[in-house]
């Protein structure tokens, strides 16, 4: 099985924010080594986790340190209350009984 590089970042939102947050938090263009990216958020839209496969540890790191990232998350930050993030490697599970296609 193929092991994924992924940075995962949770965001409590201010009330009523989720819209403006959405317009600053798409960066363009996308990021080098970005393979795929997910958003997920709560029924109140208070909190939002994002999800973002890269092909390496350094692909990301470069994208973290960026001037663009530091641009993306200055705009962000007048909605958002309280971050967490973090990054993992891991691979898909198998799920007994599940097909694919």
């Amino acid at each position: 099985m193929d092991e994924h590089y992924v940075w995962v970042t949770t965001r409590r939102l201010r009330p009523g924010t989720l819209e403006e947050f959405e317009r600053a938090w798409r960066p363009a263009p996308a990021p080098q080594g970005l393979r795929r990216a997910y958003a997920y958020w709560s029924e109140d839209g208070q909190e939002i986790t994002g999800v973002s496969f890269w092909e390496s540890r350094d692909a990301c790191d470069s994208w973290r340190t960026s001037e663009p990232e530091a641009q993306r998350r200055a705009a962000m930050a007048p909605y958002v209350v309280e971050e967490r993030e973090g990054f993992y490697r891991g691979r898909e599970l198998a799920v007994p009984g599940a097909g694919r296609g």
